[in-house]
């Protein structure tokens, strides 16, 4: 009686928080609304027909610094931005995190790093991290023009911190974006990505 108990006590846990469906290569990408660093509400479906970048990033990572000190990351964004990208930038961390930034740190930050990116997603409960299992800092993801997600995975082939590394590296995600712009499938569409680990916030028990 007791586990039959237990059982359908977990049952209604599992009807209560639903598992997120995995990010999918070629479906819908997943749905998301977070903050920005302007306190403005970003959505996917605000960018409804336009190729969207999302970038997570973390200025205490060192693999984020290597690609921001050495101006690889900004430029990356302007290239697109002139393309008609939307670029969002993702910072995943809870409020009690030494990585957490408020939104006038970020501003703060944006300006120092001289990012090019459209806005800054505080992702500070970690809902857009979960949708699309971001694991590291950075991790890429693009979605293209019809909404379906096409790339995943790492900026390019070095997993290194040192910024000379970047010398002759392949950059997945400017090969990924070529594609697309030229109206042809991604070549790459999944690569493994690296650098720091996502800091996901605790998820809270029983909705407490």
């Amino acid at each position: 009686m007791l586990t039959r108990r237990i059982l359908l006590a977990a049952a209604g846990l599992a009807a209560a928080f639903p598992a997120l469906a995995a990010p999918e290569l070629n479906a819908p990408a997943p749905a998301f609304r977070a903050t920005d660093e302007t306190g403005k509400t970003r959505s996917l479906e605000d960018f409804k027909g336009k190729i969207v970048v999302l970038e997570w990033t973390s200025d205490a990572c060192p693999y984020s610094h290597k690609h921001y000190d050495s101006g690889n990351m900004q430029r990356l964004q302007a290239k697109a931005r002139r393309d008609g990208v939307v670029w969002l930038t993702v910072m995943t961390a809870p409020p009690r995190s030494a990585e957490f930034m408020t939104p006038a740190e970020v501003v703060r930050w944006k300006r120092k790093v001289k990012s090019h990116a459209t806005a800054v997603l505080i992702d500070d409960d970690a809902k857009v991290a979960r949708a699309y299992e971001a694991k590291t800092t950075p991790h890429m993801f693009i979605v293209d023009r019809a909404g379906r997600l096409v790339y995943m995975g790492g900026i390019d082939d070095r997993p290194y911190v040192d910024p000379a590394s970047l010398k002759g590296a392949t950059n997945y995600v400017a090969l990924a974006l070529a594609d697309l712009k030229a109206h042809r499938p991604v070549a790459q569409p999944v690569t493994r990505p690296y650098g720091c680990s996502v800091k996901y916030a605790p998820t809270a028990p029983f909705g407490g």
